[in-house]
């Protein structure tokens, strides 16, 4: 197990050095950010669950162990690879690639509103338009009780998250490389 994660830690620092503002980070998230940014949650009531930026499915397998056994699990990562992977590992889900696609990607897989969001995306990297366009499909596409949690290396994002959600709630964990900032937020 220890090399299959080495492995895949070489990996995504390769893809990393090669195209930052994809990958966004030089290592996959640690248990602790995973457990900050997801382990209070309310499960029991997430029946469409969305996952923007999978990466190699550090918070993929944490959804898919704490899910309800009926939720609908979409998963969207651009990196042709990893998808190839993260398709591998969890038959249970639906795929996408495109994070700016998403509403297109709801009406696809005919699914409702979500009732919950998660996002490894790199905000502060993407260019402006793009990033607004992705803001824009999770503001339509999540209900309106529906929760929005994300993290980021800075607290650049707060206003735009502010703007679209009333409630936004900040944590901060320490235990990760580097360091990252959690919000959540809710409509």
């Amino acid at each position: 197990m220890k090399k299959i994660i080495d492995t895949e830690r070489i990996s995504f620092f390769k893809d990393f050095i090669l195209n930052p503002s994809k990958i966004g980070s030089v290592t996959p998230s640690s248990s602790y950010l995973t457990q900050n940014l997801l382990g209070s949650l309310p499960w029991g009531r997430l029946h469409t669950i969305i996952e923007l930026g999978a990466g190699t499915g550090v918070f993929t397998e944490f959804v898919i162990e704490h899910k309800r056994p009926d939720s609908i699990f979409l998963v969207i990562e651009q990196d042709a690879r990893m998808r190839k992977n993260l398709t591998e590992k969890f038959p249970q889900a639906l795929f996408g690639s495109q994070a700016e696609n998403l509403p297109c990607l709801m009406w696809q897989y005919n699914l409702s509103k979500a009732d919950c969001i998660i996002s490894s995306l790199p905000f502060t990297v993407i260019e402006k338009q793009t990033r607004m366009n992705i803001l824009t499909g999770i503001d339509t596409t999540l209900s309106d009780q529906g929760i929005f949690v994300a993290f980021q290396y800075s607290l650049q994002m707060y206003r735009t998250f502010h703007r679209i959600f009333p409630s936004v709630n900040i944590g901060f964990t320490l235990l990760n490389l580097p360091p990252a900032f959690t919000y959540t937020c809710h409509k």
